[in-house]
């Protein structure tokens, strides 16, 4: 993975020199159909068929992470849902309008956290 630096102000000592710390260089985006080609090529299906099964899994997530479960995506890790709220004194006054922030957290697997700690990292020149 090819890296770039940049220099950034630490947010809790405004006043301090700024340091220099390293940030990956995005390589581009790839898209359903660009990773179905792949996987199509890798296996005994079409590309059609990879399509459907990937648009279908974008599909069925979001539904299974608002109903509450864990989605565990074997060798590539887990996504679950996670909340922010205002605390309350009194657990009778909540009310989900306390509820001010949801976002997907992702643990990657073992297998996963092996891949990308034996990744060689080069200094984009």
């Amino acid at each position: 993975m090819k890296y770039k630096l940049i220099q950034k102000a630490n947010p809790l000592e405004p006043g301090t020199q700024r340091k220099w710390y390293a940030s990956p260089v995005k390589a581009g985006t790839i898209n359903n159909y660009q990773l179905s080609k792949g996987i199509a090529g890798k296996s005994s299906l079409s590309r059609g068929d990879v399509m459907n099964v990937i648009e279908n899994m974008v599909d069925e997530i979001p539904r299974y992470l608002t109903e509450g479960y864990s989605v565990n995506l074997n060798n590539f890790g887990t996504l679950r849902l996670s909340l922010s709220s205002e605390g309350v004194n009194d657990p009778e006054s909540f009310t989900a309008g306390h509820i001010k922030n949801m976002r997907v957290v992702f643990t990657p697997s073992p297998e996963f956290k092996e891949t990308l700690q034996k990744m060689h990292f080069e200094k984009n020149e």
